[in-house]
């Protein structure tokens, strides 16, 4: 699974860091993914991650 974030679209509001940290960060007051490849143990959180984004800006790659 590959994760990205659109950082156009991002607000900024954390929620992608608290839910899944292992895979976000905050970068300049937008999230960014630590790697573009989700640990297989962190890949339920990163669903969760992108399904709750206010914004949309979390992309999966299946």
């Amino acid at each position: 699974m590959k994760v990205s974030v659109d950082a156009d679209t991002c607000t900024g509001c954390e929620l992608c860091v608290d839910t899944c940290p292992d895979v976000f960060e905050m970068k300049d007051g937008v999230a960014a993914a630590k790697s573009p490849v989700v640990p297989p143990s962190a890949e339920d959180a990163c669903r969760d991650a992108a399904g709750n984004c206010p914004v949309e800006a979390i992309k999966i790659e299946e």
